[in-house]
């Protein structure tokens, strides 16, 4: 395990008990080379987080060809996408012509995989001409194979009511993948109340994070999916398609609000909305946690997997991150979502915690629904120190802290999560079926 040698040593800034991180290097940031062997081939190889229905045959030939040409930090985010586009255009290929053979199949698997490869293309945001144009072909990858599943994913367009006027978000659409349970399907209940009336299914609302979006955290719908359970995944402001406005930190509570609105006009004979959770993934766990303050009286539970609230806009740890867990320039791409551009790397660096502090705004003072907190001991993304701080203020919350796991806590936090999230709608407690999809062909 990276560091293990640290453990137990003086911290080299007295603000985070684990602070003697912040003056590492991570290997990974040396190199394409040293990120592919020491941080991505082992998760490519399980098609797991970033590579959500991806394959390692796929993806070794490219790994091989950028290290090949010596790419390394700062990235010339044109050329590093290039790499991509070949691969990708040719799993497209073989998915269409399946198709037209009647192999569905073949054709969904080789869309999805399109879909992997032009998302690391565009990996951690689309910041260039050839990285927006890897979104939006890794989009038409994705609803292509995603289409052909046996519960097929569409794309649905949600009117942004609560849109603030004259701005950008005006006239906008936010767009979601929508799941809901075919109408023969039950809640799975470990309890008699499920011999009750139905009043629609339970909703488990997915915010994405930084950089993985509503096309690759899609693969955990069907779990829901089985348990009765219907699942919305949806964008941060900053990223994806979000129509919110990066860089006003009340725009995720109007999209959020437009979002719940829908649920309760267009879908209120399928959809029970007493028994909405929202769970958060990285940064959407920061908007997790303010959507349970903020709208603690439309959710039964919240939970914010790795998200920060305030430390991890904290000017000194901002100057560090570049460095350390992140596979690439943390603090650039966080600039960059929350509004400040490639250029405003500087000052959000100096003015984005006042801004957009949970702590400083009186978010965290406020009424609360039942919410959970969940992270990695070692995160080195956004600091462990942040949910100790959520934990002091307003309404008690839940909380666990994985030890010696990295960033998220993953695949620990996972079963806790599930576990909470089985409990509070009375499910039958085999979460493990859920994680054992994670990872697998989509159906």
């Amino acid at each position: 395990m990276p560091h293990a040698s640290n453990m137990g040593k003086s911290p080299n800034d007295p603000r985070y008990p684990n602070g003697w991180h912040m003056n590492d290097r991570m290997p990974h940031h040396d190199s394409f080379e040293q990120l592919w062997e020491t941080k991505w081939k082992d998760p490519c190889s399980k098609g797991i987080y970033p590579f959500m229905f991806g394959s390692l045959e796929d993806f070794q030939p490219i790994a091989e060809h950028i290290i090949a040409k010596g790419l390394k930090e700062p990235y010339n985010w044109d050329e590093y996408a290039s790499c991509f586009f070949g691969t990708a255009e040719k799993l497209g290929q073989t998915a269409a012509v399946a198709q037209q053979e009647g192999d569905t199949d073949k054709a969904r698997e080789y869309y999805l995989r399109a879909s992997a490869v032009y998302r690391i293309a565009r990996f951690p945001a689309p910041r260039s001409p050839l990285q927006h144009q890897a979104w939006k072909k890794g989009k038409e990858m994705f609803y292509a194979g995603a289409k052909l599943m046996e519960h097929p994913i569409h794309e649905v367009l949600i009117p942004h009511t609560h849109a603030l006027a004259s701005s950008s978000e005006q006239n906008s659409f936010i767009p979601v993948n929508l799941l809901i349970p075919p109408s023969s399907a039950s809640p799975s209940s470990s309890s008699s109340s499920s011999s009750s009336s139905f009043s629609g299914y339970p909703l488990v609302i997915i915010m994405t994070g930084l950089d993985g979006y509503r096309t690759e955290l899609a693969v955990w719908q069907r779990g829901f999916l089985d348990k009765g359970v219907a699942t919305l995944v949806v964008e941060i402001p900053g990223t994806g398609d979000s129509p919110a406005l990066a860089s006003d930190p009340e725009s995720a509570d109007r999209q959020w609000s437009s979002v719940l609105d829908f649920v309760a006009k267009e879908k209120h004979e399928e959809i029970d909305s007493t028994k909405i959770i929202v769970w958060g993934f990285s940064t959407g766990g920061y908007y997790a946690l303010r959507a349970a303050h903020t709208h603690h009286d439309r959710l039964l539970g919240s939970i914010s997997l790795g998200g920060g609230c305030h430390h991890m806009f904290d000017e000194a740890w901002l100057e560090k991150v570049n460095n350390l867990e992140y596979p690439f320039d943390l603090a650039d791409t966080l600039a960059y979502k929350f509004g400040y551009g490639s250029d405003g790397v500087e000052q959000f660096k100096k003015e984005g915690q006042l801004k957009f502090s949970l702590l400083l705004d009186g978010t965290l003072m406020g009424q609360c629904c039942r919410c959970l907190v969940v992270n990695g001991e070692w995160d080195r993304i956004f600091p462990v120190e942040d949910l100790a701080l959520a934990l002091k203020w307003g309404r008690p919350k839940e909380a666990r802290i994985v030890r010696e796991e990295w960033h998220m806590g993953e695949p620990e936090s996972f079963v806790v999560i599930l576990r909470w999230i089985h409990e509070l709608l009375g499910l039958d407690w085999d979460y493990m079926h859920h994680l054992k999809l994670l990872g697998a062909k989509a159906k």
